[in-house]
């Protein structure tokens, strides 16, 4: 009988303690992945950005379009920020091509929001000036956002 209430006892304990720490994952949607190319490469540093607003998003965009026009390879671009939110990876700029900046996994507990980043091309020898980039929403969130590398 001790046996059994110790059993209980501890399958309580753990089942309550690990509630914060069950992640579940995150659906999200692709609104464009690929390089910046030679000059434009360089108007936008390394960095993992979090979109709130129509503003942050049009600046991203004419950034982004300053020498390549890549808005016209989004999925989209008019987004409904009442309901999503952007997060945009960018790679630093390399001097060949074959690069890329993969967002492969994004999961959430009680608290906080984990976005896994990882590097699934690791270059070619073609001679371009290329940097990489993901860009993707969710739906919006009141959560912490914290971007984990996984091999970078």
């Amino acid at each position: 009988m001790k046996n059994i209430v110790l059993i209980l006892v501890i399958a309580i304990i753990s089942c309550n303690s690990n509630d914060d720490n069950r992640y579940s994952n995150i659906d999200f949607s692709l609104i464009g992945q690929g390089q910046l190319h030679g000059n434009g490469a360089e108007n936008i540093e390394k960095a993992t950005l979090i979109i709130e607003n129509t503003t942050a998003w049009d600046n991203l965009i004419n950034k982004m379009n300053t020498v390549n026009m890549v808005s016209e390879n989004l999925n989209e671009t008019e987004i409904n920020f009442s309901q999503f939110l952007v997060i945009a990876v960018f790679d630093e700029v390399y001097n060949n091509g074959g690069h890329s900046i993969d967002i492969i996994k994004i999961v959430e507990n009680q608290v906080e929001i984990i976005v896994t980043i990882d590097k699934l091309l690791n270059g070619d020898a073609s001679s371009v000036v290329t940097q990489p980039y993901h860009i993707i929403k969710i739906p919006i969130t009141e959560k912490s956002i914290i971007f984990e590398y996984k091999t970078l």
